[in-house]
């Protein structure tokens, strides 16, 4: 029998593991506020309800049948992912989330920040909002300052690279708030920083996020410690937003020459691929440094394995080749990436986006290559990037008079 609660507790899971939101499951045959009151209990579901909704997360009817797990199976699953985070344990964790009744909110609370954490690591930013959203509100039942900052931190971090830049500021300033009313340990009052210095950047808030950059590296983390490396990233990131690329790269070489990267090997990978785009954005672009670090990068990826990252230092290698004029090559590298359904931030997704719009006014596609760069660059201005609109308005004004300066050709065999 599909009776409540029970069903809307088991359709929350489907959907929650799925990474939809309610609205994407509802479709156009059923109202979001039906899926709501379905998922809290408060409606019972019909059978033509059943029917579209199984439909739509792809499984049959019996599978909102399943048996509940036993109450103790969270605990046994946290322990598992904890000791060793493998996506099976993960998922089994996940699983063991729902349904939540009778469980323990402070072990939950643990389970949903590990499958978060989880779903980060594989870029998978939709899921990960989801997990986070559920987080955020259980911390606020709790009521304990040191889980609703690192809720809403983490959230921040999400949500701006979901490209939801407004709430990410208004996430991570709740998450700042919370650390400096309560006086958190430094740990917890550097990561809300680096939501917050990360957020306001993104919405062109250059001088509130200095204001911020400068406390965040006041906290004088180490700079042999993840964190201290990151605040200096962070630091070095505002910079570039303000134009100041030399100030931005002695700060992230202080970065990389103070981390060794021991403890947090995809951080080590992260920083050399950050750097190989910070001289890439030079004038103009110092395209034999950038190469060095992806070197490096790549020899750090062997041990990361992490698919979002790899699709990164390729997209800058294509980005390398436009700039040599190797457009040819620039294409094939471009398109592996966009083939391998890229996991990346808004930016970056964009960034993939103007490189493929500049190829194809290089290859001769002059009106399609423009509607997208003006596309891109009203929807960057709509989601508050404004110094991206303007760089998306630049480059094209650039591409344009390449394209007329280049012969209309990429490939120098079949000239």
């Amino acid at each position: 029998m599909l009776e409540q609660p029970y069903f809307g507790r088991r359709l929350k899971q489907l959907r929650s593991e799925r990474g939809l939101s309610q609205a994407a499951l509802a479709g156009d045959g059923m109202s979001t506020g039906y899926v709501s009151r379905l998922e809290s209990g408060s409606r019972q579901p019909t059978a033509r309800a059943v029917q579209h909704l199984a439909s739509r997360l792809g499984i049959g009817v019996a599978a909102f049948e399943e048996e509940g797990r036993p109450a103790d199976s969270l605990a046994q699953a946290l322990a598992i992912a904890a000791s060793a985070t493998s996506d099976a344990a993960l998922e089994a964790l996940e699983r063991a989330l729902y349904p939540g009744d009778g469980q323990d909110p402070l072990l939950r609370w643990q389970g949903l920040w590990l499958v978060a954490q989880g779903r980060r690591q594989h870029s998978d930013h939709a899921r990960e909002r989801v997990v986070l959203e559920e987080l955020v509100a259980l911390g606020d039942e709790l009521g304990l300052p040191t889980l609703r900052a690192r809720g809403f931190t983490q959230l921040a971090r999400c949500l701006r690279a979901c490209g939801e830049i407004v709430p990410a500021v208004e996430a991570a300033t709740t998450a700042h708030g919370l650390a400096r009313d309560y006086d958190l340990p430094v740990p917890d009052m550097a990561a809300s920083l680096l939501a917050l210095v990360s957020a306001e950047s993104e919405a062109g808030r250059l001088t509130e996020a200095r204001v911020h950059a400068d406390e965040l590296t006041a906290l004088n983390v180490p700079r042999s410690e993840p964190l201290g490396a990151e605040a200096l990233w962070t630091a070095a990131a505002v910079r570039v937003r303000q134009g100041d690329l030399d100030a931005a790269q002695k700060l992230l070489e202080e970065a990389l020459d103070g981390f060794a990267g021991a403890e947090n090997l995809p951080l080590w990978t992260r920083l050399r691929v950050a750097a190989a785009r910070l001289h890439l954005q030079k004038s103009p672009p110092e395209l034999g440094a950038s190469e060095r670090y992806i070197e490096q990068a790549e020899t750090g990826m062997v041990f990361v394995g992490i698919p979002a990252l790899e699709q990164e230092v390729t997209f800058i290698k294509a980005e390398i080749s436009f700039q040599r004029g190797q457009f040819a090559d620039a294409r094939v590298l471009l398109d592996r990436v966009r083939a391998a359904d890229p996991r990346m931030t808004y930016r970056t997704r964009v960034r993939l986006e103007i490189l493929d719009s500049r190829l194809l006014i290089i290859e001769g596609r002059d009106q399609e290559g423009l509607e997208r760069m003006r596309t891109l660059a009203e929807e960057a201005q709509a989601a508050s990037s404004i110094d991206l609109a303007a760089d998306i308005w630049r480059l094209l004004a650039e591409t344009l008079a390449a394209a007329r300066a280049t012969p209309r050709c990429i490939d120098p065999q079949g000239c």
